[in-house]
């Protein structure tokens, strides 16, 4: 009986996001509706506290539900988390406050509409970066083969689990427990490259395995938390083009590119005038990735009127808040003046209508990784590398 409710579950997931105009390939289609998602959930998975306030995440332990309760989860379009700070869900004691996730079950709709997107097929030669729990790294066994299928999870924990359960659901493809930037190059030339975290940019020696013509699907992300998803097509030498996708995905940033840790930090007096565009434009998805692409080593805390740019390669700051009197005042302090730049590109963005990402596309040569707007020769900033 178990058996037939996941099955229907499962039917019943994917003709919600065949409703919804996510799916649309039969191949994907019929992998959503094959590949049984509660084994990947393990387990145990942590559930958070509703908003406001810090979230509290709970862990729900798989024994300590009824099974169809677990099913019902598992077949949500929902991404549940599975590790906190390095800590699997099944190993916490007892809830937790606050905690940054650094594994997770993405939500099914998301991690098939990307394999999609993606171009897997039958027969293509596959390489997943963040193989997470081992659901992504099953679907698209069941599309393109194990036997081409190649994935790397960079935590050792995780990967053991998610190694566990590809081979409780069946899937025996090639798994490798390593920093997933790096690629893997043994088993290069790939068709399509697909990574399920974000990047600060894309890594050369990854994208030199992708043979030329090929696709890499992946999410720019960076400190000041925007994120794009990107797809490229790899010129064989180094290179690649491509345009930003419509949406709204984003994925916990790939360890070895996040921002370096800090403590306390105290904001210090500075150089004060007023703000030529509305702080509060940092919080709009596409307003917020421009602005992280101004200032692409500034972490970024705040909202609304009250932004803060810290940033991290020489200490420089940017605080904004209202002024009083309907505008808003930014203090400055540093070698790097920070709002300057973002004001810039924030403003050149508006003057454009203000698109949302997939009027962005990305060129990478061996010199250099630009985003653009509208073209190619449009206006473009580098990203770091």
């Amino acid at each position: 009986m178990t058996a037939d409710t996941a099955a229907s579950l499962r039917r019943r997931l994917v003709e919600q996001l065949v409703d919804d105009d996510t799916l649309h390939d039969a191949e994907v289609r019929r992998a959503a509706e094959s590949v049984p998602r509660e084994v990947f959930l393990g387990s145990a998975i942590y559930k958070p506290s509703p908003p406001p306030g810090v979230t509290v995440w709970t862990p729900v332990r798989r024994d300590d539900v009824p099974a169809e309760e677990w099913l019902r989860l598992a077949y949500q379009n929902e991404t549940w988390v599975t590790q906190l700070d390095g800590v699997l869900a099944e190993h916490a004691t007892g809830p937790v406050t606050g905690g940054t996730p650094t594994s997770s079950s993405t939500l099914p709709g998301v991690i098939l509409w990307m394999i999609e997107q993606a171009g897997v097929a039958p027969g293509k030669h596959v390489l997943i970066i963040g193989a997470g729990t081992g659901y992504s790294t099953a679907c698209v066994s069941e599309i393109a083969g194990e036997g081409t299928t190649t994935a790397i999870e960079t935590d050792p924990d995780a990967a053991e689990r998610a190694r566990k359960a590809l081979a409780e659901a069946g899937y025996a493809p090639t798994l490798i427990t390593g920093d997933g930037l790096r690629g893997h190059a043994d088993d290069a030339p790939y068709d399509v490259v697909i990574a399920f975290c974000s990047m600060r940019h894309v890594p050369y020696g990854l994208l030199r395995q992708i043979k030329a013509g090929g696709t890499l699907l992946v999410t720019l992300a960076g400190w000041g938390f925007g994120h794009g998803l990107v797809r490229l097509t790899a010129d064989g030498e180094g290179g690649a083009t491509g345009r930003f996708l419509p949406g709204y995905t984003s994925f916990m940033m790939a360890r070895s590119h996040d921002r370096p840790p800090h403590g306390p930090f105290e904001l210090l007096p500075g150089e004060e005038r007023p703000s030529r565009i509305d702080p509060a434009l940092l919080d709009d998805w596409s307003g917020r990735f421009v602005a992280q692409l101004a200032a692409p080593s500034a972490e970024r805390l705040g909202m609304g009127a009250e932004q803060i740019l810290l940033d991290v390669a020489t200490g420089s700051q940017a605080r904004t808040r209202p002024n009083g009197t309907g505008g808003w005042t930014v203090t400055q302090r540093g070698p790097l003046k920070l709002w300057n730049t973002v004001e810039d590109a924030v403003a050149m963005w508006e003057s454009h209508g203000s698109p949302h990402l997939s009027e962005f596309g990305m060129t990478i040569t061996p010199g250099t990784q630009q985003v653009w707007l509208g073209a190619p020769d449009g206006p473009s900033w580098a990203l770091p590398i």
